[in-house]
C-alpha cells in the first residue's frame, strides 16, 4: 500500500495560464519546461493523474525532482517554478567564453603575430580580443581557451595553421 500524499497539488486558474504560456514560450530552457509540464501533469483540478513512478518515466527525471519541484510550488509558489536560478558558482555563470568567441581567438593566435613581435603571448591576444571582439576578455579566459584545444602560445611556430579537430567539428 502507497503512502498517502503529503501535499497536493491544486493549480488555480491563472497558475495553470500561466504555466502552458511558459510552455509555449520559445526561450524557455528545457529545465523550466520539464517543471512546468510535471506541475501540470501532478494538478488534481484535472482528475488524478499519473504516479510520482511514471511521470518521472514520461519525463525521464528521477522521482526525486518530482518531489523537489512540489516542495518548491508549495512553499515558494509558481515564480520558482517558471524560473530557472543558475547559481552563481557555477561553471555555465563563470564562464566568459562562447564557442564562437573561442574560435575566433583560437584563429587570431594561430595567425600572423603582430609587426615587431616575435610570438603571441596573452597579453597581445587579449588586447587584439579588445578590438575584435564585443566582449572584454581577461587573459586568463584566453588561457583556458587555448588550454582547452592543447595549443601553447610557446611551442607553436610564427603563423601555424589551425589544428585539424577544429575543421572537423
Amino acid at each position: 500500500m502507497a503512502r498517502p500524499k503529503i501535499y497536493i497539488i491544486k493549480l488555480s486558474v491563472e497558475e495553470r495560464a500561466e504555466l502552458q504560456k511558459t510552455i509555449r514560450n520559445k526561450k524557455t530552457s528545457k529545465t523550466v519546461l520539464k517543471r512546468c509540464q510535471i506541475l501540470l501533469e501532478l494538478d488534481e483540478n484535472h482528475g488524478p493523474g499519473l504516479t510520482h513512478a511514471q511521470i518521472a518515466h514520461r519525463y525521464a527525471v528521477c522521482p526525486a525532482t518530482i518531489t523537489n519541484i512540489i516542495q518548491s510550488y508549495v512553499t515558494n509558489g509558481i515564480t520558482n517554478i517558471v524560473r530557472y536560478n543558475i547559481s552563481p558558482n557555477s561553471s555555465a555563470a563563470r564562464r566568459k567564453l562562447d564557442g564562437r568567441n573561442e574560435a575566433r581567438i583560437i584563429q587570431m593566435a594561430c595567425g600572423p603575430v603582430p609587426e615587431g613581435h616575435s610570438r603571441w603571448t596573452l597579453r597581445l591576444l587579449e588586447e587584439k580580443a579588445r578590438v575584435k571582439l564585443d566582449v572584454p576578455i581577461g587573459k586568463d579566459a584566453i588561457r583556458l581557451a587555448l588550454k582547452k584545444m592543447n595549443l601553447d602560445l610557446t611551442k607553436m611556430p610564427t603563423g601555424a595553421s589551425l589544428p585539424e579537430k577544429m575543421w572537423n567539428s
